[in-house]
């Protein structure tokens, strides 16, 4: 799928090399500041489409585009079908971002498998690397282990690119996604809880205001561990906590909340589940 895009936006694109950020169109980042609003969400994203139209290089575009719909099918639904819908969006814009880096998109076109080629990104690619890669695993987990175990080497290729480049961007998320991963594999394909311990703590110690983080850890962890305690102390920190406290990621941590109080109405059946394996 993404040797194909690659190649598609090469024709759309006359040069990908003049690529630049375009200066913002201000209804669609306007727009975007209201994104805790679903509809608000779907017209910052639309606004953001149609600025393509005129500028298919504009990568501040691409990479609202790439993150909007990630959030989107993240954090307003709890449909399979539609969460996939959103997500798959969310990969396709996130193709036509990554091949605005020509040494990248060179790579793909004379047959490197993306995994191989995720070197050529630089610092300047680190928003769409890090939303495809956090957009395609949860597209493809949510499909189950036979596509997440096709998908993962890419993913982790991408991910482990953008540790390299800049650890703390999105509020540590490098070590939030390392993670959520080593809780979630199997056991036969390297499950280690505290490797994920490690990574969770990393990621709350650099960030302790993004809510998302807590919100892994209880999902994910602490059911494993059968640490009820825990999984009550982080969702009660999200909670009470002030989601606008950090205002760029306020809307984050306001659907944080949401998918907090949907844990602790789960705690019963989360923990069943965990004696059970």
């Amino acid at each position: 799928m993404f040797r194909v895009l690659l190649t598609l936006v090469s024709f759309m694109v006359p040069s990908l090399a003049l690529a630049q950020a375009a200066e913002a169109p201000p209804e669609a980042d306007s727009l975007w500041e209201q994104r805790v609003d679903g509809a608000k969400l779907e017209q910052a994203l639309a606004a953001y489409e149609k600025s393509l139209a005129t500028n298919p290089n504009d990568r501040h575009a691409l990479g609202r585009l790439v993150r909007g719909w990630y959030f989107y099918g993240d954090a307003f639904t709890d449909d399979t079908n539609t969460k996939i819908e959103r997500w798959d969006k969310a990969i396709g814009f996130g193709n036509r971002c990554l091949a605005l880096n020509a040494d990248f998109s060179a790579k793909v076109k004379s047959g490197e498998k993306e995994k191989d080629a995720a070197g050529a990104f630089q610092k300047e690619d680190v928003p769409c690397v890090y939303w495809t890669s956090t957009a395609l695993g949860k597209w493809a987990k949510i499909q189950g282990l036979t596509t997440t175990l096709k998908h993962v080497p890419t993913v982790k290729a991408y991910m482990s690119r953008v540790d390299e480049l800049d650890p703390s961007y999105f509020n540590y998320g490098p070590a939030r996604y390392w993670g959520a991963y080593y809780a979630a594999l199997p056991g036969f394909a390297g499950k280690d809880l505290e490797k994920s311990k490690t990574y969770l703590a990393a990621s709350i110690e650099g960030a302790p205001s993004y809510l998302g983080t807590r919100v892994i850890r209880a999902e994910f962890l602490a059911p494993q561990q059968k640490d009820l305690a825990g999984f009550e102390a982080d969702l009660k920190f999200v909670l009470d906590a002030n989601p606008n406290a950090v205002p760029e990621i306020a809307p984050e941590n306001t659907k944080e909340q949401e998918k907090a109080k949907k844990l602790l109405e789960k705690r019963g059946d989360l923990f069943v589940e965990a004696d059970g394996k």
